[in-house]
Order: C-alpha cells, then sequence, then structure tokens
C-alpha cells in the first residue's frame, strides 16, 4: 500500500470516528440555544414576546462578545399551540440539533411534554414562566413567579379592599388546579371563606350562567387564575353584567400576556395583580430594556411579565457559563447553585439552590386605563411553597412535582 493512500485512509477513519464523538468534543464554533415556544396558535400572545426577548437577549450576549469567546446561536421550534409539537421538538433539539441549553414552555403541560426529554438527555432547561410551582428537578431551572410568592401577597391585598368571601374561577388544568389550591390555602390563612371554585376549560367562552351563579353566592371578591383568549370574556362579560363595580376582581394572570391592553379601561381599572413586572416601573434597568427593545422592535408594547422572565432566564444561564468557564452540564448547574444573581428590568433576579427557583421582586398592582399601576413592591420573595418540599442539595435525584394539599 502506497504512502499516500495510507495517510489517506488513516485520515478518512480519523474523520468517521470524529462524526461519531458528542457534539461537545468537536469544539463548534458556536454555542447552540434551543427554545420551543407558541409563536403561532391560541397562545401566540405569550409566545412572540417571548421570542423576541430571548432574541433580544441572545443580541445582547453575542454583541458583548458572546460567551467563552463563541457567539449564541438560536435554534427554534414554534409549536403553533401544539402540545404534541413540544415533544416532537424537544426530542429533535436534543437529539438532532444536539444543543447546549434548551428555554421554552408555556403552560405547564408544555413543560412536562418536554422536561423528562431535557433531564435523559442531560440538556439543561429553563422554564422562564409564572407557574403553579412545585417541580423538583436539578435540570430544570424556572424564572416565573410561584403561587407562594404571588398569591400569598395578592390575597391579603385583596381582601384587605373587599371582604372575606371569595369566589375563585380556574382554568381546569394544572396550573388551574393547584393555584385555586394555594388561593383557598391563603384565604383561610387570613381569615377568610371560600364561597365557591369553578373549573373552565380552556376554550370555553360563555361565562352568563357562571356570572348568575356568583351573584347568587354573593361573595365579597372573585380572584380568577383564568388563561387564555377564550378567558378574557370573562372579564368583558363581567363588566357587561354591571358586576365590576359591585364585587372587586382578583387574577394571578390577567396581564401577563398584555391582557390588560385589550381591555376597556371600563373593563379592567381596578382589577388587582401581584406579578414580577410592570412596564410601569421607573427604574434605570426598566428603562433602559424598554429603550433596546423599541430600537430592536419598534414597540415596547409587546413587552409582558413573561417576555421580562424569558429574557432574564437567558442572562440567568449565560452568567452561569461565564462562571463556569465552560458549558458542561455539571459546571454550569454548579455554578447556578452557587446562588448566582443578575439584575434584569424588574429587578434582582437570584437562583434558589435548594430549589432551582427564583427569588424575585413581587409588585402589587392594580389596572389603570390600560396600564399596571404599582402599589407596593414586596422585594426578593422566597418560593418557599417549594422550598417546603424539596431539597435538591439534599436529594439531587429527586424528579417530581409537589402539590399542595388541602
Amino acid at each position: 500500500m502506497s504512502l499516500n493512500r495510507r495517510n489517506f485512509l488513516a485520515s478518512t477513519a480519523a474523520l468517521a470516528s470524529a462524526s461519531m464523538l458528542p457534539r461537545v468534543a468537536l469544539a463548534a464554533d458556536t454555542i447552540k440555544l434551543g427554545s420551543i415556544l407558541d409563536t403561532s396558535g391560541i397562545f401566540d400572545a405569550y409566545g412572540k414576546p417571548m421570542d423576541m426577548a430571548m432574541r433580544l437577549a441572545v443580541d445582547e450576549i453575542n454583541a458583548a462578545g458572546g460567551l467563552l469567546g463563541k457567539q449564541v446561536e438560536v435554534t427554534a421550534y414554534d409549536t403553533q399551540s401544539d402540545m404534541a409539537l413540544y415533544s416532537q421538538y424537544g426530542q429533535q433539539l436534543t437529539r438532532q440539533d444536539q444543543v447546549d441549553v434548551v428555554h421554552g414552555g408555556i403552560l405547564s403541560a408544555s413543560r412536562e411534554a418536554i422536561r423528562q426529554t431535557m433531564r435523559k438527555t442531560k440538556t439543561p432547561y429553563f422554564y422562564n414562566v409564572l407557574y403553579e410551582g412545585g417541580v423538583c428537578d436539578r435540570n430544570i431551572f424556572i424564572n416565573g413567579v410561584t403561587p407562594a410568592q404571588q398569591v400569598e401577597a395578592l390575597v391579603p391585598y385583596a381582601m384587605s379592599k373587599s371582604g372575606k368571601k371569595v369566589y375563585i374561577l380556574a382554568a381546569d388544568y394544572n396550573y388551574g388546579q393547584i393555584t385555586a389550591r394555594w388561593i383557598q390555602k391563603f384565604v383561610a390563612d387570613n381569615g377568610g371563606e371560600t364561597v365557591g371554585v369553578d373549573f373552565f376549560p380552556l376554550d370555553v367562552s360563555d361565562f352568563g350562567s357562571t356570572i348568575a351563579k356568583i351573584q347568587s353566592a354573593g361573595p365579597d371578591l372573585v380572584i380568577a387564575p383564568l388563561v387564555g383568549g377564550a378567558h378574557l370574556s370573562f372579564f368583558r362579560q363581567w363588566a357587561a353584567a354591571g358586576m365590576k363595580d359591585r364585587i372587586p376582581l382578583a387574577s394571578t394572570t390577567l396581564g401577563v400576556g398584555n391582557e390588560h391592553k385589550v381591555l376597556t379601561p371600563e373593563e379592567g381599572n381596578g382589577i388587582m395583580v401581584a406579578y414580577n413586572y410592570s412596564q410601569e416601573l421607573d427604574t434605570p434597568a426598566n428603562n433602559a430594556f424598554k429603550e433596546k427593545w423599541a430600537a430592536a422592535y419598534g414597540d415596547s408594547n409587546l413587552i409582558h411579565e413573561i417576555a421580562v422572565s424569558n429574557y432574564q432566564g437567558v442572562l440567568t444561564w449565560a452568567e452561569a457559563v461565564r462562571q463556569a468557564g465552560s458549558l458542561d452540564r455539571d459546571a454550569v448547574i454548579a455554578a447556578l447553585e452557587t446562588g448566582l444573581s443578575i439584575e434584569g428590568p424588574a429587578g434582582k433576579v437570584t437562583v434558589d439552590p435548594k430549589t432551582h427557583h427564583a427569588v424575585l421582586d413581587v409588585h402589587i398592582m392594580e389596572f389603570a386605563n390600560q396600564g399596571m399601576k404599582v402599589i407596593e413592591t414586596l422585594p426578593q420573595r422566597q418560593p418557599i411553597d417549594t422550598q417546603a418540599v424539596c431539597n435538591l442539595a439534599a436529594n439531587p435525584g429527586d424528579n417530581t412535582q409537589y402539590e399542595i394539599q388541602i
């Protein structure tokens, strides 16, 4: 065999061996960030701004030199608000695209459709959305508010402005069911009484009989963890029935997708909420963020709660990569578990090492002329609903979603 042929065969064998190596061993020239969101379909009002926020964060990271000397490349999939596509794209991102991290999911069902795939493939996963709490999994990091951060603040404030008798209307799936139980707990803890609880599938848009039922029950306050465009009809029908000025409303979800900008002032003014973010926050960080958003997209009115959570989630991951000096999953997780913090548009965001949830500022707010007026800021609220049952430092192999029992 000639020397040239021997060298050729050796080179071919080396290439073949290299093609079978994991992606990280090939020293790729970019870092791959995977995203799965509903950027079309019935949940696009949530997903489109989340996608825009993620891309804004990546652009900022890249403009500052990237991470580890490499640019961050986005591989994004639109699920078209179809839960089945979350599973398909989760597999594709981790097995075919071999991304270094995944940020994605909106509804709790979408998170659970991909969470086990991320865990099995050891792909770090960030779920950057307000949710019902309780997930305990070392592979996931959650940057949205949980009920003990939000509901614990909202319920006593709303009851102080209305009364002790509370009626709950909730979306009929994981988020609504669990959040309704948290509301019942905090109503009782504050000396109140839950006089009714009703659940509604996401496609229900006629609330006429429900409004009549509420009138018969005679509550002092209605709290509504309702979700999506169909459920927005309740708030319009409530105002049209002349009820808004008779029985106050609070919600754990209304406004996270800028629904308050769709309601007229007559329909929305005075509704009480508690979130991590409002466009009305007059801080240097938020004002700078809105200016960057407007420069990139021309209109900052699309910014909402979970878009900011997604932006802050990407920045949190990026800071962990910097501190780890590596994309290695265990090294990145270890950096996050130091109690890493970033400053975001909504304030300081700190990773709780025990639960992998975020410690966040929570703002009690009321809708006013299609804005969110900040009434009170409760700084650095702990995710105590999850801390009570989840301890990943002691039990790193835990893989449970704990639920409140009442």
